[in-house]
């Protein structure tokens, strides 16, 4: 069974990070999901740094542009990440744009990520229907889950149909708006996560965009399987370097966890 499904029958939120590879410095790629395991993270999205990503908000872009300056290609990445599974037992997901995967070819991308333990893909660009036509087998040869992306403005119908399609978890995104951390939700967006999680889609749903603490990760998760964290996770890494992964994810996880044990 693919590690994405395994970690999503736990009965537990899960607690999954992002990041842009090569950043703050080329090398730290291994050393960031080591400790993000040993730290307790459920999940790690590995950004690929592209030039143009649109979907990102700019704490992210400018992460991107860095490791993009630091030397990281996707070829490196491969390399990097070709020991991972020696070390690291949770999923792993690689979130990027698809030119790039176009570009390196779409079969060798598939490969080179069933051989060093790649989980999943999460390509925002990628619609649904050139999937379905041109890719779903080579994703499914490889054992890699794709994830499609959700929209307070997704109709039913698409939401459904992605249901349909995806064997893994759905990625709802908090709200209309590129990436980037805020304090809390507003009535808006916990009426979006009641929605969804009164059509009893048959995918679990994990929240991206917007979460950044532990009392977003608490809204998120009360109706959704997990919540995602990406600007917030980078920012503390251009502040503090990779050296406190720890205390950071320490101080989203134990106020939920003190929460649920009241």
């Amino acid at each position: 069974m693919n590690r994405i499904n395994t970690k999503l029958q736990e009965d537990k939120k899960i607690l999954s990070i992002y990041f842009s590879a090569g950043y703050p410095n080329l090398n730290d790629t291994a050393a960031i999901i080591q400790d993000l395991e040993k730290s307790g993270v459920d999940m790690i999205e590995i950004g690929l740094p592209f030039s143009d990503p649109l979907a990102d908000g700019p704490t992210i872009q400018a992460s991107s542009t860095e490791a993009l300056q630091n030397g990281m290609t996707t070829k490196l990445l491969f390399e990097q990440l070709k020991d991972i599974r020696k070390t690291v037992q949770i999923p792993l997901l690689i979130m990027g744009y698809f030119n790039p995967i176009l570009q390196f070819g779409v079969e060798e991308f598939c490969k080179k990520c069933a051989e060093v333990g790649i989980d999943g893909l999460i390509i925002p660009d990628l619609p649904i229907d050139i999937y379905e036509q041109e890719y779903q087998s080579n994703f499914e040869n490889h054992n890699l889950k794709n994830i499609f992306l959700i929209t307070p403005q997704t109709s039913e119908t698409r939401i459904r149909k992605i249901d349909a399609i995806s064997d893994g978890f759905i990625y709802m995104v908090s709200s209309s708006s590129v990436t980037g951390s805020q304090s809390t939700f507003g009535d808006n967006q916990k009426n979006y996560f009641e929605r969804i999680a009164k059509m009893n889609l048959k995918n679990p749903q994990i929240i991206g965009f917007g979460i950044s603490n532990a009392a977003t990760f608490s809204q998120a998760v009360q109706h959704q399987k997990g919540a995602i964290i990406g600007s917030s996770f980078v920012n503390h890494l251009s502040q503090n370097g990779i050296e406190t992964i720890a205390a950071f994810i320490q101080q989203i996880a134990n106020p939920v966890v003190k929460e649920k044990l009241k």
